[in-house]
């Protein structure tokens, strides 16, 4: 997953520089709807899933997808992409403090807590000298995705655990493809985009979307909402290293430093609570009470 979705922000930046923020949502999303509704479709039971979900799952499309993915993409008009992927590794704080909100009984523990403040210091370090080139606006459109990734998978996790993954996420894909569609058509650009927007949008559609996101709901299912967006701290790697692969960007001190603090973050902050070992059986018990008040040891 770190992968999966810490690569997007190279590609739309590639993408929006040549077309439209509601023209790369609706690329996506149509194109991941197309690939996932047929198997969906196979699968039997699609129209009922919708008629009892349908309320869980609207939200869940607006609140991970017709919000958070068009806002951070008008933000990487403006922003760099290895500094929009920094920003979104704030998501698990923000789903820690919301699933605290509320009242979510996942268990953080010591550890945990420890790998998320380890993961969020290293996305500091390594934020520090990438927030440029930035305006309030795009800071503030990369909150809003940041929030909208942190609360979507506990909607999920409440709500729409029971639902299968291709039923839940080829609906949802197809709604916001028809939300996006007009203005995507109003924008549709004058000339054929060059070769390396349209393999940036093929793969936004594809890998980063269809791909992804059976993957993602898989994780919520198997890791809880809390520990699965943890990934999301290794996005920032995975974006500064597109950027030194394809932007000749260098691998500095400060970045490696950052990497090692983010990884044990990611480590530790998803790695399983140790299971408590059984009470072991003493004499003392074993004793059992009798009806008349005495103890007795067998």
């Amino acid at each position: 997953m770190g992968v999966l979705w810490g690569i997007p922000y190279l590609m739309i930046k590639v993408a929006v520089d040549a077309v439209s923020p509601s023209m790369v949502v609706f690329t996506r999303c149509a194109l991941g709807a197309a690939l996932l509704l047929p198997f969906a479709l196979r699968q039997g039971g699609l129209a009922r899933t919708l008629r009892t979900h349908w309320r869980p799952m609207l939200a869940f499309s607006i609140i991970e997808i017709i919000g958070p993915w068009w806002t951070l993409t008008d933000a990487e008009r403006h922003l760099s992409s290895s500094t929009a992927g920094l920003l979104i590794a704030g998501v698990p704080i923000v789903g820690v403090i919301l699933a605290r909100f509320f009242g979510d009984t996942e268990r953080l523990g010591a550890r945990r807590m420890v790998g998320l403040t380890l993961g969020l210091a290293g996305v500091a370090v390594l934020t520090a000298p990438h927030l440029t080139g930035g305006d309030t606006r795009s800071l503030a459109e990369v909150g809003v995705t940041v929030l909208g990734y942190a609360t979507a998978p506990l909607i999920i996790a409440r709500h729409l655990q029971q639902v299968p993954t291709l039923q839940l996420i080829a609906p949802t894909l197809a709604l916001a493809a028809l939300v996006y569609a007009p203005a995507a058509a109003a924008t549709w650009p004058t000339e054929m985009p060059s070769g390396p927007v349209l393999a940036s949008l093929l793969a936004l559609g594809v890998i980063c979307t269809a791909l992804a996101f059976v993957a993602f709901l898989e994780l919520i299912r198997e890791a809880g909402p809390t520990r699965a967006t943890v990934f999301t701290y290794v996005n920032p790697a995975v974006a500064v290293a597109a950027g030194a692969l394809f932007l000749d960007e260098q691998l500095t001190a400060t970045v490696l430093a950052s990497f090692t603090l983010i990884l044990a973050g990611s480590l530790l902050a998803t790695a399983a609570a140790p299971k408590t070992a059984g009470r072991p059986v003493t004499w003392s018990t074993r004793q059992t009470s009798r009806a008349d008040g005495r103890v007795e040891s067998p």
